[in-house]
This record gives C-alpha cells, sequence and structure tokens, in this order.
C-alpha cells in the first residue's frame, strides 16, 4: 500500500475502535493518572468510536481528504476524558498531513506535536511520551508506508514499557501509562491495516500490583465542553483554566474547540467557557463519585437483526434496537433505546460484533444516572433465553443474574450457505455449501440446509438438553421446522420445541438448546 485510501482509513477507524473496546477493561485497570478514576480505556474507546462512526457516514466516492478531516472532526466532537481529547489531537495532526499525501513520517511526527501542544503542563512518561518516541524512531526510515507504520507501532509498544521509570505514580502504583496503552493500539491497528494482516489480539500489559483505580481520587470535578470560540479567546481560556485547576487540555481550531480540566468548583470553568465563547454539550462528572439522576423504571434493550425476531422482543417488553444481518447499530440508537428503557436497563447485544458498541452505549448513559449492565448475549437465541426469565418485581442485580444465568445455560447454532471458499474448523467450504455452526464454530458442512440442520441440532442435544428453539429466516427452505420437528418426535421425545418466523437474512435457522 503506497497511500491510505478512503477505504483503508475506514477499516483502520473501525479496527482501532474494535479494538480500544475489548481493551477497555483492561486499559481501564491501569487508569492512576492524572486521576485514578478508572476511565481511560473506555474514554479512549468513545473517542475512536465516534471517529469510526463519522467517516463510515461519508459516501463511497468521497476523496481522501475529506476521509481524513472527517475522522479528525469525529474524534474531536467526540472525544471523552484527558486521553481521549489528546488522542484526538494526534489523529487531527494525522489528518493534516495525510489527507495531502502519504508521508506517514510527516504525519506521526506532527500528531506528536499537537499533541504535546494541546496540554497546558505536558508530563513525561504518558501518551505524549508514547506518541513522539514512535515520531521520532521513524524519521529516518528510508521504507515504505508498511515498514513506517510497522516500526512506530513497535516502537509505541516499547516506549510504554518505558513510561513506569518515567513518571513515578505509574512506577508506584505497579502500571503502564493507560493513555499510552492505547495509543499504542492505535497505532498498531494503523500498521495492520497497512500492512494487510490483522492478529485480532492486542496486548495490555498488566498491573504488576493490585491497583485500586478510585484510591487516589480527590474532590472536585472534571469539566469537557465543546466550544465555539476564535484563537484569541481560546488563548485567553487557557490561561483562565490554568489557574483554576489541573490536567488541562483544550484541542482544536477553525473555530471548534474540545475543552478539558479538572477543577475544585464546575461552575466558573463553564462560566469562562460563555465568555470566551459559546460552550455546548457540556459535561461534569463529581470525580470522587457518580451522581445518580435518572427516570423512574426498568426495562430491557434487546438487538434484532430481523423483523420477526424484533416482533418476539418486543411483545417480551423489550426496547428494540434493528441491524442488518453483519452491521451494528450505531451509538446514537444504542444510546437513545437505553434512555427510552428507563433507569436501570439490562441490555441484550445478541452478538459478539455488538457488545462493544452496547459497551459504549452505556458508559454514556452511566453519566446521566442510569443504571446499566451488558449481558454477555452473543447470539438471539441466548436472548430470548434472558429476556424468558426477566422480573422487572426482582432487585435489578438479581434479574441480571438470573437473565445471564439463562443466556448462560443457552447453546447457539446457526445454518448458513458459505458466499466464497474458506478453511474452517470442519474442513474447507466451498460457494454453496451449508455451514452448520455450534457456538460459533463451523462444526458441519454439507449439501442442503434440511441435512445440516439435522446433524447440528442431533449434535448439540447429545450433551443434553431441555427445550429447542428454531428461529426460521427469511431463506429458509419450506418445510425445514416441520421437517425437525417430525425427527425430533422421532429421535429425542423427551425435548419441547418452540419455533419462530425470525425472517432474518444471512441465517436460514438459529438454533438454541437450554
Amino acid at each position: 500500500m503506497k497511500i491510505l485510501e478512503p477505504p483503508a482509513v475506514r477499516r483502520w477507524a473501525r479496527l482501532a475502535a474494535d479494538a480500544l473496546g475489548q481493551a477497555r477493561t483492561e486499559i481501564d485497570a491501569l487508569n492512576v493518572f492524572p486521576v485514578a478514576d478508572g476511565d481511560t480505556g473506555t474514554n479512549l474507546h468513545l473517542t475512536m468510536l465516534s471517529a469510526a462512526e463519522a467517516v463510515e457516514s461519508l459516501p463511497d466516492d468521497v476523496d481522501v481528504a475529506v476521509v481524513w478531516q472527517t475522522l479528525s472532526y469525529g474524534a474531536l466532537v467526540g472525544a471523552r476524558g484527558n486521553s481521549g481529547v489528546i488522542v484526538s489531537q494526534a489523529l487531527r495532526g494525522l489528518a493534516e498531513v495525510l489527507k495531502d499525501g502519504p508521508d506517514l513520517r510527516a504525519g506521526l511526527l506532527r500528531a506528536a506535536v499537537l499533541a504535546r501542544e494541546a496540554v497546558a503542563r505536558p508530563v513525561e512518561g504518558t501518551v505524549l511520551s508514547v506518541l513522539e518516541s514512535a515520531a521520532r524512531a521513524v524519521q529516518d526510515v528510508e521504507g515504505d508506508l508498511c515498514e513506517v507504520a510497522t516500526q512506530a507501532a513497535g516502537e509505541a509498544r516499547a516506549a510504554l514499557r518505558r513510561t513506569p521509570g518515567q513518571l513515578e505514580v505509574l512506577a508506584r502504583s505497579g502500571v503502564v501509562d493507560a493513555g499510552g496503552a492505547g495509543a499504542a493500539i492505535v497505532l498498531e491497528t494503523l500498521a495492520e491495516v497497512i500492512s494487510g494482516s490483522s492478529t485480532g489480539h492486542y496486548d495490555v500489559p498488566a498491573p504488576t500490583s493490585r491497583v485500586s483505580p478510585m484510591t487516589e481520587v480527590g474532590a472536585g470535578y472534571e469539566v469537557m465542553y465543546l466550544l465555539e470560540a476564535d484563537d484569541g479567546a481560546v488563548a485567553w481560556l487557557r490561561g483562565e483554566l490554568d489557574a483554576m485547576g489541573d490536567s488541562l487540555v483544550v484541542v482544536g481550531g477553525d473555530g471548534l474547540w474540545n475543552v478539558h480540566v479538572h477543577v475544585p468548583e464546575a461552575g466558573p470553568a463553564v462560566e469562562a467557557g460563555i465568555r470566551a465563547g459559546r460552550p455546548h454539550r457540556i459535561r461534569i462528572t463529581y470525580l470522587a463519585e457518580r451522581v445518580h439522576r435518572g427516570q423512574a423504571g426498568r426495562g430491557v434493550v434487546a438487538v434484532a437483526a430481523g423483523d420477526g425476531i424484533a416482533a418476539l422482543f418486543e411483545e417480551c417488553g423489550a426496547v428494540v434496537v434493528r441491524r442488518a444481518p453483519g452491521t451494528r447499530p450505531s451509538l446514537p440508537a444504542m444510546l437513545a433505546a437505553i434512555r427510552e428503557a428507563g433507569s436501570e436497563v439490562a441490555v441484550l447485544p445478541n452478538d459478539d460484533g455488538v457488545r462493544s458498541v452496547a459497551a459504549a452505549a452505556a458508559e454514556i448513559a452511566r453519566e446521566d444516572g442510569v443504571t446499566v449492565s451488558v449481558l454477555p448475549t452473543k447470539a438471539t437465541v441466548q436472548g430470548l433465553a434472558a429476556l424468558a426469565v426477566h422480573d422487572p418485581l426482582r432487585r435489578f442485580d438479581d434479574d441480571v443474574v438470573a437473565m445471564t444465568d439463562a443466556a448462560g445455560h443457552t447453546r447457539y447454532g446457526h445454518v448458513t450457505v458459505a458466499d466464497r471458499a474458506a478453511f474452517t474448523s470442519a474442513g474447507v467450504c466451498r460457494p454453496g455449501d451449508v455451514l452448520g455452526l455450534i457456538d460459533g464454530d463451523v462444526a458441519v458442512i454439507g449439501g442442503s440446509v434440511d441435512g445440516v440442520a439435522t446433524v447440528v441440532v442431533d449434535r448439540m442435544l447429545a450433551g443434553g438438553g431441555e427445550l429447542v428453539t428454531l428461529v426460521t429466516g427469511a431463506q429458509a427452505p419450506e418445510g425445514l421446522a416441520g421437517g425437525l420437528e417430525e425427527h425430533l418426535r422421532r429421535a429425542r421425545p423427551d425435548v419441547d420445541l418452540v419455533v419462530y418466523d425470525g425472517e432474518q437474512g444471512g441465517y436460514p435457522l438459529l438454533i438454541g438448546v437450554e
């Protein structure tokens, strides 16, 4: 790859967002600086997710400059927390250079410079050190784009390991810098997109001693807002906020800025923004504890990939977020559904790929005082099993445990048709082959949907089971459910059977065994 074309930028933004989503909990556990509020991983994930969704909203034929500018804008308006704001500025630096050409070395250097300029009082051993080390390491590299990206990612990882030696609080707590860990993942995913390879795993160094993320949080507030103002007013605002508190980061340009600061009192920081320009999207978080405010009610949010499935969830009282097969719902759609559902909400993602978006929406909703739990449902049938035991009169925590237990005791299978040749755990498949999956892995390759479905049901029941749930899809052959019902009546008369018309695309049949 000689240049990052628009499709590659889109792939990188989504891969980085997903990788940060997967590593979110581990990065949160490292968070001890500037305050130990345990949210750096979450903030970085939300920042990159905003960037990814911004570029994914563009038409396919957009040019590279627009893609990079949109990526930068999406990160700016969606930036959260100290590290998220800094990383958004690094993305701005990359965008400034790469929108005009393939000079990744210059882009990384500009990213490091803008990130440092954004911080009122830079500290070594943080995300700034990781970004600068990565940029310096490739300035003399004579190789192509792939070699530059690979070396930058490797140096970012090495710089991350050095951060405890640069910042005492990290060494004392036995952790590397949380923001630096996120930046390393962002650069690693960039190298993978450029090289065309992906490991699917991004290492986050575990703490070497027991860390309690909340032990060092003192009184005070984190204040963030977007600000419409000119350069002169922002320069004045920097001085005002720097005198009020710490962890000051102001990023942006062209009349739009993202402001972040920790202060003893929130009011004066917001008032200063009003004097400088027009602040909006104001977020104030008490650093010592969360203040819970929310509407009354208990609810469930379920993600559905078919009209029939959506109707089933709605009949059971869930707020449904619809998605097309193979896609994720948007963050705004997930967040709106959670807010609609009530003040205590259980979320059923019903797909591994949806979980990161659900977790991001849940984190935002919690800031509004909503109690949210994202259940580990990996398939529609697990979501149906969880919803079947939902009891709004139980204590919320007890209800979540019961729903999680029901989902966990439900094995799930799918029957689909291969659209390309591939190596699978059951052998090589070719286009048109019928695949039977059990718990996400291909277990059967055959020539007919009916035959493969029968084998999958039998194998799933071999380990025991009392109830079989079949959800037929839009491409299910006529008589599929009836044939399986007759087979079970002969082979397993002790098993109960429930059949639903899910109308889902992509999978002629979904199978659950409880």
